[in-house]
């Protein structure tokens, strides 16, 4: 049997494969946050497709830190019974699911969320509107938004939590020079660049336990001038190991990263896949606990090879499932055809229409 389909577990959690859907926004939510019944039928089509593990598009912690419309929220109670009711209707359908836990920072959407952003650092240039340089208050106030949003987690009965701290948002600027100049203990060394993202974790640990899965999404770099560097991103993945982080996915790229954004496009050749796998080998050799790798990953001997070489442990994808929800199970089955997703992020510019993320070649078949 291939390893792609060993059961495994990452802190206890047991996974009947090592397919993770990686997160992505998926614009099906509320516009208040909640959870509603498209988006819980769009999770049960990919537990019913075979990935072991689903994680959530991002869902924000805070107001102020929403990011996009139609995105999950998980700041408050009211979101609750909705989120309940996704997480049944997965376990229900054989898979386990894990939720993004995230601030947009600087690149919140101040229309939605009737506030300048915050930025780690006032840095001019960076975007092309006002912003709020944190004071130390905000940082307490937002470590405090995670851990309360990770209680709401595991009270929703999510099989564990994933940290954003990747793609320019909050944790992420905390971690990048590019983003962060800052003169005090939250700037300067990468140890004092690390101290929001371990200090959260901290704090969720002993809140939650040792027994509940905490997963990060990592930055290998950021592909910008100044950005955050890999060997400084293994240091910052070594620290976290320290704090009993239980996996790390490796991605990369900002909004401003240009060509070498997370979601690349024209992935039309195997040589094109897997643009992060160089960086999740170096991690693989750095760390003891498991690597989840994102990044273009679109067939099936490509995700063999990659747990095979111990590039990864874990392979994850969203765009292809977006084309092909089954595609896992299509895998398992023999058939291992390379999905049909060409990378063209068609499906998040339909998202952004109100209609949810949606693969564009399919919408256009069916017209």
């Amino acid at each position: 049997m291939s390893q792609l389909f060993e059961t495994t577990q990452i802190n206890g959690l047991a996974l009947k494969n090592r397919f993770v859907r990686s997160a992505t926004w998926t614009g099906l939510s509320q516009a208040n946050g909640k959870c509603s019944m498209p988006l819980i039928d769009m999770y049960v089509r990919l537990a019913k497709g075979g990935a072991g593990l689903l994680i959530t598009g991002h869902a924000y912690v805070q107001k102020k830190g929403q990011a996009g419309p139609w995105q999950l929220g998980i700041h408050n109670e009211s979101i609750l019974p909705g989120l309940r009711s996704l997480v049944n209707a997965v376990h229900e359908n054989g898979a386990k699911i894990v939720i993004q836990l995230s601030h947009a920072g600087i690149y919140a959407n101040a229309k939605l969320t009737g506030t300048a952003p915050f930025a780690i650092s006032d840095i001019k240039g960076v975007v092309p509107y006002p912003v709020k340089e944190m004071a130390s208050e905000d940082f307490d106030a937002i470590i405090e938004c995670f851990v309360k949003s990770a209680l709401m987690a595991k009270a929703a009965g999510f099989d564990g939590i994933q940290l954003h701290a990747a793609h320019g948002y909050l944790i992420s600027q905390s971690l990048s020079p590019a983003y962060n100049i800052r003169k005090d203990q939250y700037g300067g060394s990468i140890e004092n660049r690390s101290l929001l993202l371990l200090t959260i974790v901290q704090k969720i640990r002993k809140t939650l336990g040792n027994g509940y899965p905490i997963l990060v999404k990592l930055n290998s770099q950021d592909f910008l001038n100044d950005g955050l560097k890999l060997n400084d991103a293994i240091k910052i993945a070594c620290l976290l190991e320290k704090e009993v982080v239980d996996a790390i996915e490796i991605s990369g790229g900002t909004r401003a990263s240009g060509d070498f954004k997370s979601s690349r496009t024209g992935i039309l050749a195997d040589d094109h896949e897997a643009y992060f796998q160089e960086a999740a080998r170096l991690f693989k050799v750095n760390l003891n606990i498991p690597i989840i790798l994102v990044g273009g990953i679109r067939s099936y001997h490509v995700a063999e090879r990659l747990v095979n070489s111990k590039s990864a442990d874990y392979i994850a994808m969203c765009r292809p499932l977006i084309r092909e929800p089954e595609l896992i199970n299509r895998w398992e089955s023999g058939d291992d055809a390379s999905t049909g997703c060409i990378s063209c992020n068609g499906c998040l510019a339909i998202g952004l229409s109100g209609k949810g993320v949606r693969c564009k070649r399919e919408c256009l078949s069916a017209m």
